[in-house]
């Protein structure tokens, strides 16, 4: 990939470089997404934060290594996922969802004009976190990459190191599980 298409490709080039400031752009423009990708994808608060720190400890370690063959995020979020899946392997998530909950809380979303509007669509929302965390490993990573992080199939592929079919099948399974759960 051409490191001039992608911005983040070039701030990472550039705290490569030295420039601590183009470090501090990209943090500030990946921690939400990557924490929620992290908090969701293991469902245990403490685990997630030492896979946050562990990530971007592993950014830092490879910035002079380096090479913007793919998006900045898919190269990020890869790393993440690859923590995740050796995190798994030490140990099995136990956390419920109400951690993911609180978490997710703390984002400020806008202001609705009617409260039962914002009461049902608050349901929806948590209708739709329980229904993903119902989701085998897989499926639910592969969904919270394209819902989330509005990756590619080739992306999502990228993160997880499985072939583009074997993405659309992980997608497939889960949207079906996801209608059905979520159908009245």
């Amino acid at each position: 990939m051409d490191a001039a298409v992608d911005p983040d490709a070039q701030l990472m080039l550039a705290y490569a470089r030295g420039d601590l400031a183009a470090f501090d752009a990209l943090y500030a423009n990946h921690r939400g997404p990557l924490y929620r990708f992290l908090l969701r994808s293991v469902r245990d608060r403490a685990l997630a934060d030492e896979l946050f720190q562990e990530t971007w400890s592993r950014v830092i370690a490879a910035r002079e290594r380096y090479r913007p063959e793919a998006r900045f995020q898919t190269w990020l979020l890869q790393i993440a996922h690859r923590l995740v899946i050796d995190g798994y392997r030490r140990r099995r998530p136990i956390a419920v969802g109400e951690e993911a909950e609180i978490a997710l809380a703390s984002h400020p979303t806008p202001e609705r004009e009617q409260p039962e509007q914002a009461l049902s669509e608050f349901e929806q929302r948590r209708r739709l976190q329980l229904a993903i965390e119902q989701l085998p490993d897989e499926q639910r990573h592969a969904i919270l990459l394209r819902l989330e992080n509005e990756l590619s199939l080739e992306e999502i592929a990228d993160v997880t190191g499985v072939g583009r079919e074997t993405v659309k099948s992980r997608l497939r399974y889960a949207m079906t599980k996801l209608r059905d759960v979520l159908s009245p």
